[in-house]
């Protein structure tokens, strides 16, 4: 008979960062996909991409269905991108802190890190998008990048994040723009 292994749900928590520079934020989510502190069993990572993309055919019922690739942001959103893509059997890309000579370059910003600009490559007008994260804060990365993904002629549908902090009034900012938010589990951060 085959051994049955207990796959964890999904779990996050902040943490205090050590030796951070002045225009860092203090504070780190860590993630059960995120390696840190426990190993991730392959079936974790299957499963929590399911269960981002059943929420996110829940709550975003319109479009889903005509979506070109997801766009996920590197480090932290490489993981939850390759596990959406694997459950939804879509394409992804990933935006860089690249400044490469590609074609259909976008740059906007992540203004709480060292480097602050980062670029998606192969954008092209009428393509529609699902933005892809590990966390969400402020959304002040999220608001940018889908200002810029629209100034180039795309349709951002839905952004998907495995965490939100959801005392920083980043779905408020979303909203405004008319992106939906879907997350896998929210978190009160450091204020």
């Amino acid at each position: 008979m085959p051994e049955t292994i207990a796959v964890p749900s999904f779990s996050a928590r902040i943490v205090e960062r050590l030796s951070v520079g002045a225009t860092s934020r203090r504070e780190r989510v860590i993630h059960s996909l995120d390696g840190l502190e426990d190993p991730v069993h392959p079936d974790t990572l299957a499963d929590t991409g399911a269960d981002l993309w059943r929420l996110l055919q829940e709550q975003v019922p319109d479009g889903l269905d005509s979506v070109d690739f997801l766009l996920g942001l590197d480090a932290g959103g490489i993981l939850p991108t390759v596990s959406l893509a694997g459950a939804a059997q879509l394409p992804y890309k990933i935006a860089w802190k690249l400044h490469l000579p590609l074609d259909g370059a976008v740059r906007f910003s992540e203004p709480h890190a060292m480097r602050t600009d980062v670029f998606a490559y192969g954008i092209a007008p009428g393509q529609r998008i699902v933005i892809v994260d590990d966390e969400i804060t402020t959304g002040r990365t999220l608001t940018d990048l889908t200002r810029r993904l629209r100034e180039a002629g795309t349709v951002p549908l839905a952004a998907a994040c495995l965490v939100e902090d959801t005392t920083r009034g980043a779905r408020g900012l979303l909203t405004d723009l008319g992106l939906p938010l879907v997350s896998l589990t929210t978190i009160e951060g450091a204020a």
